[in-house]
């Protein structure tokens, strides 16, 4: 048997963040639908979609 302790990292120490958004609820409803039909939940979803947004923005 492992006699190791259970080791676990402080909340929040796992590079995400936890932040407060606001949104039109016509998109929280298409996002959650999305997220529905994809099999993904709706902070996994969001995330992909921000990552995506992120790398492909030009600024005019």
């Amino acid at each position: 048997m492992n006699s190791e302790g259970l080791k676990i990292k402080k909340r929040g120490e796992d590079g995400n963040k936890i932040i407060s958004l606001r949104i039109k609820e016509e998109l929280l409803i298409k996002i959650d639908r999305l997220a529905e039909e994809s099999n993904y939940s709706r902070n996994g979803l969001i995330n992909l979609m921000l990552t995506y947004g992120v790398e492909h923005v030009e600024i005019e």
